[in-house]
Formats: structure tokens, C-alpha cells, sequence
């Protein structure tokens, strides 16, 4: 096994996972607290790691965070309003968005496929300084992405506890009762996207980072990972307080990464993993009705048990 997975393995994994983590929160924001289908996922993704890039590259790594969140703010309030203010479907919306996007980012990036941040301070260099020995820097990036990853855990179920976000949570489960409390599910809708699509650009603001490149592809496909941590995450939570939904989809996605690490060690070609992403996905959406089918059937057979050694005696 050490030889299988070694430490660093393990260490990249959860480290991706971490990040991926951070998009979890958005669609479980989106998807399973407002029960929005939201699409333009892919590329607000590529638009926060474009827009951390381009302010990393002027010398301001830390900053280049939060401008990746207030342009991801952007992308919610546009995919918001053609929902909510022009009446078009949450799945082409997002697709409208995403498509557009395409465009933003290329403009973002100086209308360049790719775009490089070698040789520039990143928050994960600043952040290995501070550590001493070989070892601390080895792990400073895990250590500043569990930390930061926790923030935004305690600050999200902090922030689904107030007034606003028990309205938020209120809209997903019923527009019409919000509606009829004077609470206007518009506004609540509006805010939730784009806190939403805010941890989605924070994702790809680190990432890119981490990798010290963006790339107007990097996005691809976010969507069905992020999908495919939450339905794990939730899978291993249930349907419990918000605090144990939340380090769910954390938990999701890290376990997801970790699966794709060991598909890597069994040399499963990377043209493949669209695949086995599909087939995560699958398996952790049909694994809670398969177990529903056979506790059904459990009980069934039981009661027929019964039924019979009722009749004999």
C-alpha cells in the first residue's frame, strides 16, 4: 500500500480535494439549498482562476482572491437575473452565462489560451515562508488549505444560521411560502447565487495558483466533479443539520480525489476519466435508492418468513 499510494500522492490528493471542496459548497449552495440547477459553474470557475491571475501577476496574490470572488459575485448576480428578472429557466441561464463567459475570460486573459504565473509570488509561497524546516514546507500547502477550507466551512454554516440565509434555505424548500411571508425570494436567490458563484472563483483563483497557470479549459467538467462530491458527500451524511452537510460535501470531495488518484496508480488513461467521473456519479446517485431496494426487499422476505411460520404453526 505504501508503495501503491505514497504520502505525497495522498497529500495532492487531498489537497485538490480541498480546493475542489470549495466548489462542492457552491452547488450545495445552489443545487441542494436553493434547488437551482446551476450551469455557468464551468466557467465562472476558469473566470476566478483568469482574474487571480492577471492581479498575482501585478504582485498581489492575496488580493487576487478576492478579486476572483467579487467577479464570481459578478457571474451569480448576472445568472440571478436572468432568472429571477427575465423569467429564463435556471439550466439555460446557466448555460447562457457559461457561454458567455468563454468570451470574458479569453478578454481576461489578453485573449490567450493560456497564461502562465511562474516566477511570481503566490499565497502558497508566501505561506511556505513562514515555515522553518523542510518538512513544515513540504505540508504548507495542506496546512493553509484546511485552514482556509475551515474558515469558509464555519463561516457558511454561520452565515445559513441567520435571518438571511434561514430565508435562503426557506426559498429552495418553497418559493410561494416565502413569498406569502414578506420575504422576498427574488433578493434571497440573488444573494445565494452569488455567494455561490463567489466560492466557485475562489476555487479557481487557488487553483490556479497552485498550479501557476490558467487556462481557458480548466473549468471543463467542473460541474460533474462538484456534482459528483456533493451526491457522495450527502450519501455519507444524510439528510442531517447543516453542519454536518456542509463537512459532507468536504469530506465528498476529498474522498472523490481520492479515487481519482488511485484510477491514476492503475493507470486508467486520462482521456478515461471523464468516465469514471460519470460513473461516480452514477453510482453515488443510484447507491441511496439501491439501498432503499434492499431494506425493502429485507423487510419483505422477512415478513413472508413470518407469514410462513405463522401458517405452520
Amino acid at each position: 500500500m505504501t508503495g501503491f499510494l505514497t504520502a505525497g500522492i495522498i497529500r495532492t490528493a487531498l489537497e485538490f480535494g480541498l480546493i475542489y471542496s470549495l466548489v462542492t459548497l457552491a452547488l450545495f449552495i445552489s443545487f441542494s439549498v436553493l434547488n437551482i440547477c446551476d450551469l455557468s459553474t464551468d466557467g465562472c470557475y476558469t473566470l476566478g482562476c483568469a482574474v487571480g491571475a492577471i492581479v498575482t501577476i501585478a504582485g498581489h496574490p492575496v488580493l487576487g482572491l478576492l478579486a476572483a470572488m467579487a467577479a464570481g459575485v459578478c457571474s451569480g448576480f448576472v445568472t440571478a437575473f436572468l432568472q429571477t428578472k427575465l423569467g429564463v429557466q435556471s439550466i439555460l441561464a446557466g448555460i447562457i452565462v457559461n457561454t458567455g463567459l468563454y468570451t470574458i475570460n479569453l478578454a481576461v486573459m489578453g485573449f490567450s489560451a493560456n497564461l502562465s504565473i511562474f516566477g511570481t509570488p503566490t499565497v502558497f509561497s508566501l505561506f511556505r515562508d513562514l515555515f522553518p524546516g523542510d518538512w513544515w514546507k513540504a505540508w504548507s500547502n495542506l496546512i493553509l488549505l484546511l485552514l482556509l477550507v475551515l474558515l469558509v466551512c464555519a463561516l457558511l454554516n454561520w452565515f445559513l444560521q441567520t435571518r438571511l440565509g434561514l430565508s435562503i434555505r426557506a426559498t429552495g424548500d418553497s418559493p410561494a411560502m416565502v413569498r406569502a411571508s414578506s420575504i422576498n425570494p427574488v433578493f434571497t436567490t440573488i444573494v445565494g447565487l452569488c455567494v455561490a458563484n463567489a466560492l466557485t472563483a475562489l476555487a479557481g483563483s487557488l487553483v490556479g495558483q497552485y498550479n501557476k497557470q490558467s487556462d481557458i479549459n480548466l473549468g471543463t467538467g467542473m460541474v460533474t466533479v462538484a456534482l459528483a462530491s456533493l451526491i457522495i458527500g450527502e450519501s455519507m451524511t444524510g439528510h442531517r443539520s447543516v453542519k454536518w452537510r456542509i463537512l459532507g460535501a468536504v469530506a465528498g470531495s476529498c474522498l472523490y480525489r481520492f479515487i481519482v488518484s488511485v484510477a491514476l496508480r492503475l493507470n486508467v488513461p486520462t482521456e478515461a476519466f471523464k468516465l469514471v467521473s460519470a460513473v461516480i456519479v452514477a453510482f453515488a446517485i443510484a447507491a441511496p435508492q439501491a439501498k432503499k431496494a434492499f431494506a425493502l426487499q429485507r423487510r419483505k422476505r422477512a415478513m413472508i418468513a413470518a407469514r410462513t411460520k405463522g401458517g405452520a404453526q
